[in-house]
């Protein structure tokens, strides 16, 4: 996720900028630069590097640059190398431009440049600084340039641009890809999020899709895709970046980790009535929205997300067809669009996102809407594309993530998911108040219980010493443990690098078997469950070929393991009995804390994993 930061102001911005940049650091990358219009030499002037933003404060050091107004960037690697040449701002012409995301059509746009010698990098970023330069010459002026070259482009964007002899503007544009404005009292602001502009502004436009925008130090003006001059709403934000500090944790990921006990409190709040343990009415949302989703009328739900989201969507499956009795579909959302699925009329689309702005599934999301089905969304910011183009949204309350690896945002969708069961179970006449009762309690627990579990950080950390020397690590689970175990997995090699793969237990034999063999490590997930005993069964497969096996259960389940497998054969992190519904929530934190100890030990990049 590449970042972007700007600033039209009336003092030299070049410090604020490398500020903005550091606040961006959590995104990733492995360039950075920067760009500002200098009135002593009456031109455009630019510094970038490869590597960490320390590398670009080194050579801004050495040359400096500065003026009234500029923009910056971070980029990760998509079209070329993480290089110099590659780095944002790119230069063409009278032209200064930075980019987050991908232009789908550059190879036929650069196809069509007049003199494609003239390319310097390998991006698909430069082409559009080159299309823009192309309508300076052609006597356009620079309002005209910029909005006819955003015609052009096919893909996900958000856009600065400054242009040589437009001192005091900064050109924005966003399609596909997040973009805000910052309101300052003598200044204004771009950024790719929010949290960019932390301790710059507290007034926040959120660009709507297809919007592009000019931007000075005293004015913002703003048009919407078809290029008419638009108000869009301002919205007053917290200073949220003092959320994002890490305190005494080594890494992000460990301190959202432990967070979660905290936060999962602020997901319940939203859902269940801690006073009286019942669910809040999801009529209270649709009034709100405007919205008139009702589960009585759907026969059939989708679920949509990518990668950490799409496995909670996995196990929130169970919890729709065995709690409200809605079958229910899950899909992979950059595959989604692409097989022309057949909806329904009484369907309900539920997307899945963190950020709200993930590309494939706001794209999935889009597609639904065109087929005129009901749509809702689960996102961590209720000002997000997803939220805004939703029939319904409906809260994360996650916080600022910091950490690459999703870890509060997963438990609080899994969360967020199960309260949406529950009410579409409730609607549909399936929980009866008892239920109701038992099962809002449940959920109450939720905080102690993972507290219960981060106790057991050290055992864990023993373990995940042994298992950072394998090469290969499976994951096993029934029922909704194997899409626990598709996510455990997912954590261990994201940021240890260790190769790791998670199977149905059941599937175990029809195929993968054959790549056990002695000392393999082999995670089982299995707290008791109706399926409990075939899951050892399966463990005990593993046992016969010498794998190396920890067994992550509950407390009933450690004991009727040790009637059923050999004694000193296998090792266990075990925690509290609880309710079935909501242990995917509570043994999401033995996975996390897993895979944060194994790579913690390997030493490797937990925040900006590779």
């Amino acid at each position: 996720m590449c970042g972007i930061i700007g600033i039209a102001g009336q003092s030299f911005v070049a410090d604020r900028l490398l500020e903005g940049l550091k606040r961006l650091d959590y995104r990733g990358y492995d360039s950075a630069g920067m760009a500002v219009f200098s009135s002593v030499e009456n031109k455009l002037l630019r510094q970038r590097a490869a590597g960490k933003i320390s590398q670009l404060q080194t050579r801004m050091q050495n040359a400096p640059i500065d003026g009234n107004v500029g923009i910056a960037h971070t980029r990760w690697a998509t079209h070329g190398l993480a290089n110099e040449i590659n780095a944002h701002p790119h230069f063409v012409g009278r032209v200064g431009l930075v980019h987050n995301g991908i232009i789908e059509n550059f190879t036929q746009l650069r196809a069509e440049l007049k003199n494609q010698d003239a390319v310097q990098s390998e991006t698909d970023s430069e082409v559009i600084a080159h299309i823009i330069d192309a309508h300076l010459n052609a006597g356009m002026s620079a309002q005209q340039a910029f909005c006819t070259s955003l015609k052009s482009l096919r893909g996900a964007f958000a856009l600065a641009v400054m242009i040589a002899g437009e001192t005091d503007l900064i050109f924005a544009a966003r399609q596909g890809s997040p973009l805000v404005i910052g309101l300052g009292e003598k200044d204004n602001f771009i950024g790719s999020d929010s949290l960019a502009l932390a301790g710059l502004s507290h007034r926040i436009i959120y660009l709507e899709e297809g919007d592009w925008a000019i931007v000075s130090h005293d004015n913002v003006t703003i048009f919407d895709a078809q290029d008419k001059k638009v108000e869009r709403p301002v919205h007053i934000i917290s200073d949220s970046f003092a959320m994002a500090e890490k305190g005494n944790y080594r890494h992000f990921m460990i301190k959202e980790i432990y967070d979660q006990p905290e936060i999962i409190t602020h997901t319940l709040a939203h859902y269940i009535n801690a006073l009286d343990t019942t669910l809040y009415p999801l009529s209270r949302q649709l009034k709100q929205q405007n919205s008139d989703i009702d589960f009585t009328a759907i026969d059939h739900l989708w679920l949509i997300g990518c990668g950490t989201a799409s496995y909670a969507t996995h196990i929130a499956k169970y919890w729709f067809e065995k709690l409200a009795g809605i079958m229910t579909n899950i899909d992979i959302a950059s595959e989604f669009r692409y097989r022309t699925p057949v909806l329904g009329d009484k369907a309900l689309a539920i997307a899945v996102s963190q950020s709200g702005e993930t590309a494939d599934t706001l794209a999935a999301l889009r597609y639904c809407k065109q087929q005129n089905i009901q749509s809702a969304t689960l996102v961590n910011n209720m000002h997000s594309s997803m939220a805004r183009e939703a029939d319904l949204a409906l809260p994360l309350r996650a916080g600022v993530e910091i950490g690459v690896a999703s870890t509060k945002a997963f438990s609080t969708q899994l969360l967020a998911l199960l309260g949406l069961a529950m009410l579409a179970a409730r609607a549909r006449g399936r929980l009866d108040e008892q239920e109701e009762h038992a099962l809002c309690q449940s959920c109450l627990q939720i905080p102690r219980l993972m507290g219960e579990v981060l106790a057991q950080s050290p055992a864990i950390q023993t373990y995940a010493e042994e298992l950072s020397q394998a090469h290969h690590v499976f994951y096993l689970g029934r029922g909704v443990y194997f899409p626990l175990a598709l996510e455990g997995a997912l954590k261990l090699k994201e940021i240890s690098y260790i190769h790791a793969e998670a199977y149905a237990a059941g599937e175990l034999k029809h195929g993968p078997i054959a790549l056990i063999e002695k000392n393999t490590p082999v995670i089982v997930l299995a707290p008791v469950d109706e399926l409990f005993e075939k899951t050892i069964s399966n463990v005990q497969e593993v046992m016969a070929r010498g794998a190396n096996v920890l067994l992550i259960t509950d407390e009933q389940g450690d004991q009727k393991a040790k009637d059923m497998l050999p004694e000193g054969a296998y090792k266990t992190l075990v925690g509290s009995n609880m309710n079935t519904f909501i242990a995917p929530i509570v043994y999401s934190v033995f996975i996390q804390l897993l895979a944060y100890h194994t790579a913690a030990h390997l030493g490797t990049d937990i925040d900006q994993p590779r």
